[in-house]
């Protein structure tokens, strides 16, 4: 079962989600939250697997409150997705860096949030590929100089090429497709990636990825 705290001021949007999310057999609501600092307590009390996170709250925003449980590492298994108005929210980029495992926009598709939550549990992607690819070629275009590629020496030449492969947005199955492996082999590739650079999920993996240099603005086209 996947445990999910709502964090949102407005009660009505908390009301929706829950709705939504306790109609599905893995997936319950495990309490909410109306401020930032109502949320990290809770957090902290319920240890939920995903916290769905507004960016502007009371007291304490949203931003600040990720920082406070991704710093945590009594709290390394709780997977933070950010919540906005516009898709491409300036602090959303802030959010990704921060430790936050993705973002979604308020009025999404109900199918696509339920996808969201299950695959931050997995670590399997980073949000719904168009999306993805949205965020990452915003997040190109503000990145700072790339730094030198040193930190990557310790990987291994194919798990370099899976990693520049996730910093374009590709899902473990389309870089299976794209390297001609089975999905399963992607999927150990980018885990044993992420481990290697201490990476706590796949978005910081992509923050990473244009860090360091090894993929660069203009890459997706």
């Amino acid at each position: 079962m996947i445990r999910v705290l709502l964090a949102d001021d407005q009660s009505l949007v908390r009301a929706g989600f829950r709705a939504l999310l306790d109609a599905q057999p893995d997936i319950e609501v495990a309490g909410e939250a109306a401020d930032g600092e109502e949320a990290l307590r809770k957090v902290r009390e319920l240890r939920p697997d995903v916290v769905l996170m507004d960016i502007r709250m009371p007291l304490l925003d949203g931003l600040a409150a990720t920082r406070r449980i991704t710093d945590d590492d009594a709290l390394a298994g709780v997977k933070v997705v950010m919540l906005t108005t516009f898709e491409l929210d300036e602090y959303v980029f802030e959010a990704i860096r921060s430790g936050a495992s993705g973002f979604l926009v308020k009025d999404t598709e109900p199918e696509e949030l339920l996808r969201a939550v299950r695959a931050v549990v997995e670590g399997d992607a980073l949000l719904s590929p168009g999306v993805t690819r949205r965020l990452i070629a915003e997040f190109a275009a503000r990145s700072k100089e790339p730094a030198a590629a040193g930190t990557l020496t310790e990987l291994t030449e194919r798990e370099r090429e899976v990693m520049a492969l996730v910093g374009i947005g590709l899902s473990n199955e389309e870089i299976a497709r794209r390297l001609v492996v089975s999905p399963l082999t992607a999927k150990t590739h980018v885990s044993r990636t992420m481990v290697k650079l201490g990476a706590r999920d796949r978005a910081q993996l992509v923050v990473l990825a244009y860090e360091s240099g090894l993929v660069r603005p203009g890459w997706l086209g």
